[in-house]
């Protein structure tokens, strides 16, 4: 009788491991990569939750995919995006020319898709007494190359302010608000001091000003509106004289001049033939004016929402088409 048992054992064995071959693949989670920018990342985690609760019933499958959200600034979400490595990459600036030709190098095609506004907002701790508003100008002195290692105090930017230690705090270079600050206000995109503290992770940014009352530092305005008690947002001068200080108001009358900014999510085409892709990109587009507001951007008019849906629904790759 015990000759027997092995070989039942066996045969049961192999019948368990044909029932599990058979039913991988349905058990198999559906994986949704997005990367990129830092300042997008709020944005990103607020659909995917929306996403996930607003699918539990409708699609099972779409709902059981697992959103896996990265952050390595816009740049390196470009990199992941044409090496076929993420889904969607975040981004706070438009593609530029030599990340479009990587792409397409690759053989990637993406859909560029508009789903906010930012105020890009530069920020003091709330004992700082002598900053009450801020011009391109003296930003620039701040920030550009020739600043670094001779405007160390405050007084080297502004002599009628005190001479005490400048410390700052800004994005690295693989950050999009890095480059669109630096071009905006310095004349050229990547054109900065070295001598700051620099991150990706913007909540170190903001953990740093929050600490240090003698410090000045720059990111999305939806950090600052996070940590309102603990920062202050600086008014910037715009082009017609006048001191703002950002609001989604100013954002939308286009009184936050140079400041303000849009935010995309590129879509990797190929991708969009997964449905429950598909189906995380038309919820994105769907919901992104509310979930906009709930995270601190602000919302496009929803026109510009409008058409992004009919990009998406006729896979229209590139961008600015």
């Amino acid at each position: 009788m015990a000759s027997c048992a092995v070989p039942q054992f066996a045969l049961l064995i192999a019948l368990l491991i044909a029932m599990l071959a058979d039913l991988s693949p349905a058990l198999a989670q559906p994986v949704i990569r997005i990367d990129g920018s830092s300042t997008v990342y709020p944005i990103n985690v607020a659909v995917a939750e929306d996403f996930r609760k607003a699918r539990r019933k409708e699609d099972a499958r779409a709902a059981q995919a697992r959103v896996a959200i990265g952050v390595s600034g816009t740049g390196g979400g470009f990199r992941l995006l044409c090496r076929g490595e993420a889904d969607i990459a975040g981004a706070s600036r438009p593609v530029r020319s030599d990340e479009a030709a990587e792409c397409a190098g690759a053989g990637i095609e993406y859909i560029e898709l508009p789903v906010a506004f930012d105020a890009l907002t530069v920020v003091v701790h709330p004992h700082n007494g002598f900053i009450r508003q801020l011009s391109i100008a003296e930003l620039k002195k701040i920030w550009e190359p020739a600043a670094e290692g001779k405007a160390l105090l405050w007084s080297d930017v502004n002599p009628g302010w005190p001479r005490l230690p400048m410390r700052l705090f800004g994005p690295g270079p693989e950050s999009g608000t890095f480059e669109y600050f630096t071009e905006t206000v310095v004349g050229r995109a990547k054109a900065s001091r070295r001598d700051f503290t620099a991150s990706e992770d913007d909540e170190v940014l903001v953990q740093g000003v929050a600490r240090d009352a003698n410090a000045l530092g720059y990111f999305g305005y939806a950090y600052y509106a996070e940590n309102r008690q603990r920062l202050r947002a600086v008014p910037i001068v715009n082009g017609q004289g006048k001191a703002v200080a950002p609001s989604a108001q100013v954002v939308e009358s286009g009184d936050y001049n140079p400041l303000a900014r849009p935010l995309f999510i590129y879509v990797n085409a190929r991708s969009l033939e997964r449905p429950e892709l598909r189906g995380f990109v038309a919820h994105y587009l769907a919901r992104a004016a509310r979930l906009v507001s709930e995270v601190g951007y602000v919302p496009l008019g929803e026109k510009t929402y409008v058409l992004a849906r009919e990009r998406l629904q006729q896979v229209r790759t590139g961008s600015g088409k």
